[in-house]
């Protein structure tokens, strides 16, 4: 099947180094459907509900740092890693447009290292499924309990096993524009549980189109996974959450929020 959608439904900020060169200039353009200030007030919602007034907030995968712009307007104290220097760079020019002082640092989520502790830390937009070994999981989990502040919470977020296997891995899309045109094709992988992206894009430079093709690769983790890595790690599950919802996740939920707590 064919279909055009729009292209944030897979994530392109974190996971995969080689696309950030490529792509790092035109990223925002890329994801113009992803509306951060709604993402930004259901982290201040989980907050609220939870009894916590952050004042500093570590963004995991920050890509060109659109949600750290978004929070720190807001009042926050905000961090950004990332492991693509080119995505970091454009992150930092957008807090000098913007007059912000934002630290960002050019690491690996599964190894990244903090001079102090902060009050919650998020990993968004699905970039925990960029993970294909539970082992990684796991030590970015007990990173993050080492670095938060007692009682901080932990805010992230998966595509569900469900979209990973019945829509995205069943399905080819595209989308053609002015400035850049995209094949996308998917196949998912039954015995390892990972969906492969094979995408190809047109990018308008100058009078010409250049090519560049990737591959990406997520990995589908069930809520039960989850759950058990959080619990190793000595965090605790507090709540799993539907896409941007108050309310517990369906069996057919292509997002799924994960609350935890130090």
């Amino acid at each position: 099947m064919v279909f055009n959608c729009p292209f944030s439904i897979i994530n392109y900020r974190r996971g995969v180094e080689c696309i950030y060169k490529n792509f790092a200039d035109i990223y925002d353009r890329l994801m113009y459907d992803v509306d951060y200030k709604k993402w930004a007030d259901y982290v201040e919602v989980i907050c609220k509900k939870q009894n916590i007034k952050p004042k500093m907030i570590l963004d995991l995968g920050c890509g060109t740092g659109n949600f750290c712009i978004e929070m720190t307007k807001r009042g926050y104290e905000m961090l950004g890693i990332d492991i693509s220097p080119d995505m970091l760079s454009r992150a930092k020019q957008k807090a000098i447009n913007n007059g912000m002082d934002i630290l960002y640092l050019n690491q690996n989520m599964v190894e990244f290292e903090l001079y102090g502790t902060v009050d919650v830390i998020v990993c968004l937009m699905d970039s925990i499924n960029y993970l294909l070994y539970k082992k990684d999981i796991r030590k970015m989990l007990k990173l993050v309990n080492n670095y938060l502040n007692p009682g901080g919470l932990f805010i992230f977020d998966i595509n569900s096993d469900y979209k990973l296997k019945e829509i995205l891995g069943k399905n080819v899309y595209y989308d053609i524009g002015d400035e850049i045109t995209y094949i996308w094709q998917n196949e998912y992988d039954k015995k390892r549980n990972i969906c492969e992206f094979d995408l190809t894009f047109f990018i308008k430079e100058n009078a010409s189109y250049n090519r560049y093709d990737e591959v990406h690769f997520e990995r589908a983790y069930s809520i039960c996974e989850v759950k058990e890595m959080i619990e190793s790690s000595n965090l605790k599950l507090l709540a799993c959450y539907d896409e941007l919802r108050i309310s517990p996740p369906k069996k057919e939920s292509s997002r799924i929020f994960f609350v935890c707590r130090k």
